[in-house]
């Protein structure tokens, strides 16, 4: 990166199959996960699934942020042998994001996490999931939000000496809310930075890296003042 450039901040796409949009296999991505990256001074850059390429993109691009979308990563990889009746597998996705993250935090380039990319980072970092919120915490609040996206969904409580109260500035945000999964265990090196009410993980983040950062909620819908601060942070650490 040149000075005074926009850091390349490369964003790994979700994938459908034929359908809807084309009759062939296409690439996917919620407009404002680019818009939140662009209006933060970043130059968002799509990733495909393709792992033969991962360091190729990686000498190229000066962050990574994982994206959420309606599948799980495979229990298997976290060591769990059974696989609960709703979890929805993207192999060449979780391949693909799996070596990207891995690599990433190789060569200390900043990682943001979004909802279904911390619990990739999660596992990555020697974590566990828990496989369906409302069999494995009967009592938990409404993780997949019954009100639009765009709107909040309940509070979280963020941990006092943590990356993410020093970016944020507070101690609770409120944040939307769009998963049945979560992270039971965020592993050896990662630490719990945001609980909801309920005692589900919503943050980890490993203090070993420059800036690695997960969060179970959707910062790029802009819905709690932290959320600007979270993609500024990524991009001036990607400077």
């Amino acid at each position: 990166m040149t000075q005074n450039s926009r850091p390349v901040i490369g964003v790994t796409l979700d994938a459908e199959q034929p359908g809807g949009y084309s009759k062939y296999p296409w690439y996917a991505l919620r407009q404002n996960y680019l818009d939140a990256i662009a209006a933060g001074g970043g130059l968002p850059m799509g990733l495909p699934h393709a792992p033969a390429l991962a360091a190729d993109y990686l000498d190229r691009i000066d962050a990574l942020v994982v994206t959420g979308g309606a599948f799980d990563v495979d229990p298997s990889l976290y060591g769990d042998a059974e696989r609960h009746a709703t979890v929805t597998l993207k192999a060449a996705r979780t391949e693909a994001e799996f070596v990207l993250v891995r690599g990433a935090l190789a060569r200390n380039i900043p990682v943001l996490g979004i909802c279904g990319g911390q619990q990739l980072l999660a596992v990555v970092l020697g974590g566990t999931l828990i496989q369906h919120l409302p069999d494995a915490m009967p009592g938990a609040l409404a993780h997949e939000q019954p009100n639009p996206r765009h709107e909040a969904g309940h509070l979280i409580g963020i941990r006092p000496g943590t990356m993410l109260e020093k970016i944020v500035g507070a101690r609770r945000m409120s944040v939307n809310s769009s998963h049945h999964q979560a992270v039971r265990d965020p592993g050896p090196v990662a630490v719990v930075n945001a609980i909801a009410p309920d005692g589900v993980i919503e943050g980890i983040e490993d203090a070993r890296q420059k800036f690695c950062l997960g969060v179970q909620w959707h910062p790029e819908f802009l819905i709690d003042p932290g959320d600007r601060r979270i993609f500024d942070a990524l991009i001036a650490a990607s400077r």
